[in-house]
């Protein structure tokens, strides 16, 4: 049985049944291969890296070797019911064009990404005068593979500047390790959002175009 981090796991739970889905950045296939498994998934997995694409091949899920900076010229309009990037979008080159192609394929996209504002990463930083890094962000400044951090009010205010509808989003007090008990998986969404930008590491966004 497939274990997933709790992140990927509220992600899951926001995909419907029998959907045609995008997975972009998709790793090691985790999540994919969950969602096709147990949801009965028609799905897709984009990965840059040679390894990621290795091990998908080999759990057998349909995967290609591609950047997503480059766009999704090789998907019509809303060919899929969902797109999803998790944990990437700090990564992208081009991150309002990769966020602008999902919407064009996708009738609706699932984000997540580490929220730069969280008090760890905050207090990191004042008390040291040095890059932050915690579980989320581990790397060092000069080998992180991170370069559009944004905090969830900066995400916020993008969607607004995109006219992008926000159709939920999560905060995860979790910061993405796998749940050993039902009490931690019981810690996802409940981090009210007036001090979300403060208190979750980790934030999900269910979105659509206007």
């Amino acid at each position: 049985m497939t274990t997933l981090r709790v992140d990927l796991e509220v992600i899951a739970d926001l995909v419907e049944n029998n959907s045609r889905i995008l997975d972009l950045g998709c790793g090691d296939g985790l999540l994919l291969d969950y969602l096709i498994r147990n949801k009965g998934a028609r799905g897709f997995g984009v990965e840059i890296t040679h390894n990621g694409v290795h091990t998908c091949i080999s759990r057998g899920l349909p995967v290609y070797q591609g950047d997503i900076d480059q766009g999704l010229s090789d998907y019509q309009d809303d060919a899929f019911d969902y797109v999803i990037l998790s944990q990437t979008l700090q990564a992208t080159r081009k991150p309002q064009f990769v966020i602008q192609e999902m919407l064009r394929v996708g009738k609706r996209i699932i984000i997540s990404f580490p929220n730069f504002a969280y008090w760890r990463v905050r207090f990191g930083l004042l008390l040291t005068g040095r890059m932050p890094r915690t579980r989320v962000l581990p790397h060092r400044w000069y080998n992180t593979p991170n370069i559009h951090m944004c905090s969830i009010r900066d995400f916020q205010d993008m969607c607004a500047s995109m006219n992008i509808k926000i159709i939920r989003q999560l905060p995860l007090a979790s910061s993405g390790g796998v749940p050993s008990d039902l009490l931690h998986r019981q810690l996802i969404d409940r981090i009210p959002w007036a001090t979300a930008n403060l208190l979750a590491p980790l934030a999900i966004f269910l979105l659509e175009r206007e």
